[in-house]
């Protein structure tokens, strides 16, 4: 008890950035107080973490759909055009140009496939090593997607 008002009476005496650093080094006690429930499953988790990278994913087929046809770029870039910058003639800002329509597709992707899975899994357990096959598949293959000597077609510049 003594020791508890000892550092209290310390950390009142500190700087701001004094008592910043004393909650810090207080931050896991919190976490490990815990709550009167448990988490009883782990669905809505694994809906969240896979479905980002099924955004991921889907940004990758949507930028090798992009670069074989000159018409699905230019749609590609119409979806993207709410984001600031997608075409502009400007020297400065410069012109991100179809990228946007690729990120939109990628948000698309993220919160749709998040919302089904999440209607599918939100009282079910999901094993860990299922979730954490569907992230390392769905990344390695988007990842694989950037490699040029897989894919030939697309440009280096």
């Amino acid at each position: 008890m003594t020791r508890q008002l000892n550092r209290q009476t310390y950390a009142n005496d500190q700087p701001f950035y004094g008592k910043l650093w004393i909650k810090f080094k207080q931050f896991p006690s919190g976490l490990a107080e815990g709550s009167e429930t448990g988490i009883s499953v782990s669905g809505p988790a694994a809906a969240a973490v896979i479905s980002a990278t099924i955004g991921c994913f889907t940004m990758m087929v949507t930028h090798h759909l992009s670069d074989t046809s000159k018409a699905r770029e230019a749609f590609i870039w119409s979806l993207g055009t709410w984001i600031p910058g997608s075409k502009t003639d400007s020297e400065l800002w410069g012109n991100i140009g179809s990228y946007t329509g690729k990120e939109t597709m990628l948000l698309v992707g993220w919160l749709v496939s998040w919302s089904i899975l999440h209607t599918l899994w939100k009282n079910q357990n999901i094993k860990s090593r299922t979730i954490f096959f569907w992230m390392f598949a769905l990344l390695i293959a988007a990842t694989a997607m950037c490699w040029h000597p897989l894919f030939p077609y697309l440009p280096l510049t």
